[in-house]
């Protein structure tokens, strides 16, 4: 029989105290996860474990992916997504000639609907939202349906236009029941 050299033992006891360490670390982050709370209203709520990923991504720098609906022949979307992509997102894009369907299809209420439409993250992204605001609701995740930017204002990410004064306007949030709140205020 054949001894083994006291490294090779001192290796696999080294070995296996590493592995044990990272089930207590994977263990731990799990629970952490699990039970990761947002404030919300005054109230403490957990965060849907759905929730989870995209939260964590965007507190570590990385953004998740943005899937675009646009109208085929809609030349401002294809600047948003330029915008969006310049902010660090990975922007996917689908055209569709029947938006309006595709709305109905995910509860993107009329009075908030524009020339396209983004998921991202669990939200609905509608109109010309800035970068900052997305990354701002995928941080904050608000128990809202998504973001949206009602019309097409000049000066906002996609609706740029040389020698024209950008116009003021709201990034509202948004429920499928239509309801609506300030999310954030730009220009004026």
């Amino acid at each position: 029989m054949r001894k083994r050299s006291r490294g090779t033992t001192t290796s696999s006891r080294r070995s296996s105290r590493s592995a044990a360490w990272l089930g207590v670390g994977v263990v731990a982050l799990v629970i952490a996860v699990v039970t990761i709370t947002t404030r919300s209203g005054g109230e403490t709520a957990d965060v849907p474990a759905d929730a989870v990923a995209p939260q964590l991504a965007v507190s570590q720098g990385a953004l998740p992916v943005v899937e675009l609906y646009k109208d085929p022949g809609c030349g401002c979307c294809t600047k948003w997504a330029e915008h969006l992509q310049d902010h660090g997102f990975t922007v996917r894009t689908t055209e569709t000639p029947n938006l309006a369907a595709f709305n109905a299809s995910h509860g993107v209420p009329g009075g908030v609907q524009s020339c396209h439409t983004a998921l991202v993250g669990g939200y609905i992204v509608e109109g010309h939202v800035p970068a900052s605001d997305i990354q701002r609701l995928l941080r904050e995740r608000p128990a809202v349906a998504g973001l949206a930017v009602p019309g097409m204002p000049i000066g906002s990410p996609g609706m740029e236009v040389p020698g024209r004064q950008p116009q003021a306007y709201d990034v509202l949030t948004f429920e499928k029941d239509g309801t609506t709140s300030v999310f954030v205020r730009h220009g004026g």
